[in-house]
């Protein structure tokens, strides 16, 4: 499909302003994401907890978008339903500084995790009637490195306050500074372009609601991806209680993984264009050697597996959603990333929680459950790319 790759194109324009909105959004639960596993800590929370809360806060980031991805297909009000849950995300991280439990910090963190889930699918959907004309992977892969340049810099900002001196209330609370620009630039982006629809250049055939048989294999092979990768916060408590790192460093290490996350989101969506789901399998081989590095590797090992985590999460949030775009039609593709997100997100929550149990036990326990659910992911996915 020859496409459109002129940079003053309505398709680009959308595609970067959501980008700068997911930018935004990212500097303000990232940051606060980077220092959870230590906040917790200090309300008195366990790796079963911190665990447990992370893989249930995924649980329903990804779940609840059954639902959201059904009412943005039957209703067509995908902004009235993202700017719904972009709202919910972004302000209930800066309530975080005023919790004195972990019970109602993990309250917040799971009512951000909502509001994630409500706004994704209408926002995906959105994006792939622009990315149509540039290539799916190509999109995505622009505007998560864009989201992933927020990512790098919300630790960035809460580090460099935690050096000063600052707590982690205090980063909390400055967070609502860009949870604010956020919502005001995605007001913008509705008044600009009140009907995405039309952004999609090529007309498809009329497709039915049914889902094609491929969907559920791939949906599979996505969920035991997630479910064998490890959530940053129980890194975090990782690198807190058994390493020395100093806490001020932990945003720091998060930051290089976001950093990782966007540059891999662009080679991979480019190279997703090209090579299609056989590029699946061989995104799944390095994302097996992530917990074995980071808890076993020492301090080469903290790195290369952080920046393995890093690129991990941008094929993820790249090539996994243009795949989808790819394989469901237009009638039914809201439907089709909330169902996708919420088994991603079931797959994510059963191996957070197990992993966290199994910390408390061993962490060598933590690196066999995730190269185990990986090499289930990749014996799918090679399933799937010789179908192709």
């Amino acid at each position: 499909m020859a496409h459109n790759s002129t940079s003053g194109s309505p398709q680009w324009k959308f595609i970067v302003l959501l980008g700068g909105v997911s930018l935004l959004a990212d500097v303000t639960y990232e940051g606060a994401r980077s220092i959870l596993g230590p906040f917790f800590g200090t309300l008195g929370a366990s790796a079963t907890v911190i665990g447990t809360v992370s893989g249930l806060g995924e649980l329903l980031g990804y779940g609840a978008r059954l639902l959201s991805g059904y009412i943005s297909d039957r209703t067509r009000r995908y902004w009235a339903v993202a700017i719904a849950g972009y709202s919910i995300n972004l302000l209930a991280v800066p309530l975080l500084a005023l919790t004195g439990h972990w019970l109602e910090a993990a309250g917040l963190v799971l009512a951000e995790r909502l509001g994630k889930a409500i706004r994704t699918p209408a926002r995906d959907v959105m994006l792939s009637y622009a990315a149509t004309s540039v290539g799916q992977g190509w999109g995505f892969g622009i505007h998560e490195a864009l989201d992933q340049l927020g990512a790098l810099l919300g630790p960035l900002l809460v580090s460099l306050m935690l050096m000063a001196g600052g707590q982690y209330r205090l980063s909390f609370a400055l967070l609502l500074l860009p949870a604010l620009s956020a919502l005001a630039l995605l007001l913008r982006a509705r008044a600009l372009y009140p009907r995405p629809q039309g952004l999609e250049s090529t007309t498809q055939p009329a497709s039915t609601p049914r889902l094609p048989t491929m969907f559920w294999l791939y949906l599979l092979a996505a969920a035991l991806a997630a479910a064998g990768t490890v959530d940053f916060p129980l890194f975090a408590y990782h690198f807190s209680r058994s390493t020395g790192i100093p806490d001020a460093w932990i945003p720091l290490l998060y930051a290089l993984a976001m950093g990782a996350d966007a540059l891999a989101a662009l080679v991979l969506g480019r190279l997703f264009d090209r090579l299609g789901m056989k590029l699946l399998p061989l995104l799944v081989i390095p994302a097996a050697l992530v917990a074995p590095l980071v808890l076993f590797g020492g301090g080469p090992g903290i790195l290369a597996g952080t920046l393995l985590w890093g690129a991990n999460l941008g094929a993820h949030e790249s090539v996994l959603r243009a795949a989808v775009a790819g394989i469901v039609g237009q009638s039914a593709r809201g439907l089709a990333y909330g169902i996708f997100g919420a088994g991603f997100g079931l797959g994510w929550f059963l191996g957070s929680a197990a992993m966290g149990v199994l910390y408390d036990v061993s962490p060598s326990l933590v690196a066999v459950f995730s190269v185990c659910a990986h090499a289930l992911s990749l014996c799918l996915f090679l399933a799937i790319a010789i179908r192709q």
